[in-house]
C-alpha cells in the first residue's frame, strides 16, 4: 500500500470518526430539574468509619468486616430483605452472639465462612456482641417494662 493510499485511508477513517462522535441521539439534554420524576429511589449513603466516629470497637469492627455485605446497600441486606422483616443486622433485636459467630464461621443461605485468618476469634466476638447488645432502646423503642 502506498504512502498516499495509507494517507488516505488514515483521513478518511479519522472523518468517520469525528462524526460518529458528533451523532446524537436526536432528542434535546435535560438539566436535572427537568428530569422525569419517579424511579428508584435514590441510594443510601454509604457507611464507614468517618461517619461514624464515635464507634466502639465491635461497631468499628462490623463497619470495617461486615457493613460491605451487611450494610444498607449490601448485598446480604438485599438477600435478607426476600424473607425477613428486618433486613439490617445492626437494626435486628434477634441475634444472640453465639447465632452470629455461628453464622459467620459456617455460612449460611449465600453468605460464605469467614475464616479466623479474615477475623480472628476476639474481634469476632467484639462483632457478635455489638450485634447482639440491640435492644428497642437502642432503636428509638422502649423495652417492656420502661417507663420513660
Amino acid at each position: 500500500m502506498s504512502t498516499l493510499s495509507k494517507s488516505a485511508l488514515t483521513g478518511a477513517c479519522t472523518a468517520v470518526l469525528i462524526a460518529v462522535a458528533a451523532c446524537g441521539t436526536g432528542a434535546p439534554a435535560q438539566d436535572a430539574k427537568d428530569a422525569p420524576q419517579g424511579g428508584p429511589p435514590p441510594m443510601p449513603a454509604p457507611v464507614t468509619l468517618s461517619s461514624r466516629p464515635d464507634a466502639g470497637p465491635g461497631e468499628k469492627l462490623f463497619i470495617e468486616k461486615c457493613v460491605m455485605c451487611h450494610g444498607p446497600n449490601g448485598m446480604g441486606t438485599g438477600l435478607l430483605a426476600r424473607r425477613m422483616d428486618v433486613a439490617l443486622l445492626e437494626e435486628r433485636e434477634d441475634l444472640p452472639a453465639d447465632y452470629v459467630i455461628q453464622a459467620a464461621r459456617m455460612g449460611i443461605g449465600n453468605m460464605p465462612a469467614i475464616p479466623r485468618g479474615e477475623v480472628s476469634d476476639a474481634d469476632m466476638q467484639l462483632i457478635a456482641d455489638y450485634l447482639a447488645s440491640k435492644t428497642p432502646r437502642d432503636m428509638g423503642g422502649t423495652m417492656e417494662g420502661d417507663t420513660r
